[in-house]
């Protein structure tokens, strides 16, 4: 069990160090595959010894070999994240069913961090990850849910968000919500269904308004400054999805 589990943790962490490049390259519009990677400072090309989950920024001392600028602690802690999630999520029982339904929501996992840590970084639910999200969940949707289910959760999740933009707009002449959120919640409706998605809107909701008031308050956000909405949507769906006993219990919105 150990060894296994060491073996699904170095898998994760591999899917990790690709997401670090998508989290990356994907809102700066480029490819995934090429170039290979590249110090953005020196261009120094990264060896595949320099590229090792976790280990590689460690023996590096955090730094780039070739001009020896300091490297983001982001990119090991998200490959330490996803290798954590793998092991997670990862079905002991390893029949063909399991490995598939592991296989979405490790998916799932990733989407949401990549989602995450690009909206707070350039305020960007980017259009590329929002499809393939949606591709990946209408098949899930379609073998494994109600009809009632993901199609009135993914109409109420994409319409609602729409028309209260729009609403927000006629009145004050300004965008509420970008596509990107409006997609994102209409995806999340196909799995959260139309109970799941409304409590998603109303506790994300009020997890930005709490956040950001706090920060206007304490003089650390202006309160003309616009705020990413999609790390509250990500971190409620989250909850949702992974932990969904603990939400129930934190959610006032429960019927």
């Amino acid at each position: 069990m150990l060894l296994l589990n060491i073996f699904i943790f170095i898998f994760g962490s591999l899917i990790g160090s690709f997401l670090n490049v998508v989290i990356y390259r994907v809102p700066r519009n480029q490819s995934v595959v090429h170039p290979r990677s590249s110090c953005p400072n020196c261009k120094h090309k990264i060896s595949w010894y320099e590229n090792i989950p976790i280990f590689s920024y460690i023996l590096l001392k955090g730094k780039c070999r070739g001009c020896k600028t300091k490297i983001s602690l982001k990119y090991p802690l998200i490959e330490l994240i996803v290798g954590l999630i793998a092991v997670n999520l990862f079905p002991y029982d390893l029949s063909a069913e399991s490995l598939w339904i592991f296989s979405y929501f490790f998916s799932v996992a990733c989407i949401l961090l990549a989602h995450l840590f690009i909206d707070i970084e350039h305020q960007l639910l980017p259009d590329k990850i929002n499809i393939y999200f949606l591709v990946i969940t209408i098949p899930y949707a379609l073998l494994n849910l109600p009809i009632f289910h993901w199609l009135v959760g993914g109409l109420i999740g994409f319409f609602i968000p729409l028309l209260v933009t729009w609403g927000f707009y006629k009145l004050r002449g300004q965008i509420g919500l970008g596509g990107g959120d409006i997609k994102l919640f209409g995806i999340l409706g196909l799995l959260l269904g139309p109970i799941g998605i409304v409590h998603n809107i109303f506790m994300s909701c009020a997890l930005g308004a709490v956040i950001g008031i706090t920060l206007i308050l304490s003089k650390k956000l202006d309160k003309n400054t616009p705020m990413a909405f999609g790390p509250f949507i990500i971190i409620v769906a989250a909850m949702q999805i992974f932990y969904p006993q603990i939400f129930e219990l934190i959610n006032p919105f429960s019927i």
